[in-house]
C-alpha cells in the first residue's frame, strides 16, 4: 500500500523528490503518513479534498484484499 500511495503522490506533484511516505503497521491496520512539499499540498488534496478522498479509496481497496484497514494521513 505504501508503494501505491507513493506512486500516486509522485505522479501528482511538481517536486516528486520531496514526497515522503511512511507506513506504520499494527495487527490488522496500517497508517500511512504522506508528506509533500508545501507548494504541492493543494495538488495532493485537490478541490474540496476530492483527490485525497480518491487516494484513500484506492488504498482501502488494496488493504481490503489483504484483510487490513488503512488510514491515510496527509502531513504538513
Amino acid at each position: 500500500m505504501k508503494d501505491l500511495v507513493e506512486y500516486i503522490a509522485k505522479s501528482l506533484v511538481d517536486n516528486p523528490q520531496a514526497v515522503d511516505v511512511t507506513e506504520i503497521e499494527s495487527d490488522n491496520s496500517v497508517v500511512i503518513e504522506l508528506r509533500v512539499a508545501p507548494e504541492d499540498m493543494g495538488k495532493v488534496i485537490g478541490k474540496q479534498g476530492k483527490i485525497a478522498k480518491s487516494i484513500r479509496t484506492l488504498s482501502k481497496a488494496a488493504a481490503a484484499k489483504e484483510g487490513k484497514r488503512v488510514a491515510i494521513e496527509i502531513m504538513k
